[in-house]
């Protein structure tokens, strides 16, 4: 019952997470929330609820509850993986989902394993196979190959939007930096709480955001954002930023970390079909082959790590 518990703790997070980059488009395609802005109000929602949760938990239940303290160094090194972690793949993913198709968007993020993998090697010394290098590599060429073809794209009725290269370049560096915090604070993570390590995380996100986006904030006009975009916002803070980022953990700790990476595989699944269905995108055979040859990449990758666990 524990390890099913873990199968639906990350399935649940990584549909969440699949809806999410539809969501994220058709915010940006009606052009009223700025990704800066954006990114501050999941950040706000956010601390407040991880910080309100956190008191709630310490004042009503059953058993009294002592607040887990964090060092002056640890809350450095929060900081430092707030950056990499929330700050810098939030906002890379906020910018591109403007100037990328939201398969596009779901495909490259299913890249984040196969760089985490490098990083594993590099700071924690996980040896690198045969099979992982194959996965890579294959991993690699599917991306190289969907990156061809849209550069080689134009819009037309059938394909009505194409990823702009610059679009590339920021999921790219989406991908590289959030694998680059969980390969460099992976022993900071485990040292603390769930509750704890999110609430000084999403503090500090937001503390970065604010210089940057406070004129933002104050210039806009909340009362031309239509309600469909404020529930599809509502869905960004609530689900995509809370709820996901407890059940991934909470299944961390239920299930094997080979299983927990499988289930990453979903996003693009549900983004391919739900934007189609909603007609934010299309799907052509590059990207199926994209996908299939990104998904096989991956599974040669976790083979390996399996079969050392």
């Amino acid at each position: 019952m524990r390890a099913l518990w873990g199968h639906l703790a990350v399935a649940g997070a990584y549909a969440i997470f699949g809806l999410n980059i539809v969501f994220c488009k058709d915010i940006a395609n009606a052009a009223l929330v700025s990704p800066i802005v954006l990114f501050t109000l999941r950040a706000i929602g956010a601390s407040l609820l991880f910080w309100g949760l956190d008191l709630v938990r310490r004042c009503f239940t059953s058993a009294p509850v002592a607040e887990e303290k964090v060092s002056g160094g640890d809350l450095l090194r929060i900081l430092a993986a707030s950056a990499l972690g929330l700050f810098v793949p939030q906002l890379t993913f906020l910018k591109a989902i403007t100037i990328s198709t939201s398969i596009d968007t779901a495909i490259m993020g299913t890249l984040s394993p196969i760089f985490t993998m490098f990083f594993a090697f590099f700071f924690v010394g996980e040896p690198i196979t045969g099979k992982k290098a194959g996965g890579v590599a294959l991993s690699f060429c599917a991306v190289l190959f969907l990156i061809f073809n849209s550069f080689h794209a134009t819009p037309s009725a059938a394909s009505p939007a194409v990823t702009a290269p610059l679009g590339w370049a920021l999921l790219l560096l989406n991908s590289l930096s959030f694998s680059l915090y969980l390969g460099l604070f992976r022993p900071l993570i485990n040292r603390y709480s769930v509750m704890t390590f999110m609430k000084w995380m999403f503090l500090f996100s937001l503390l970065m955001s604010l210089p940057f986006s406070m004129k933002g904030m104050l210039a806009m006009d909340w009362s031309i954002i239509p309600g469909k975009v404020a529930w599809e916002i509502g869905y960004l803070i609530f689900f995509a930023t809370f709820v996901a980022y407890f059940l991934i953990p909470f299944g961390q700790q239920r299930i094997r970390p080979t299983l927990v990476s499988l289930y990453n595989y979903l996003q693009p699944i549900i983004a391919t079909f739900v934007s189609i269905w909603v007609g934010l995108d299309v799907l052509t055979w590059q990207k199926v082959l994209a996908i299939s040859l990104i998904v096989a990449g991956v599974l040669l990758v976790n083979r390996s790590r399996a079969a050392r666990s």
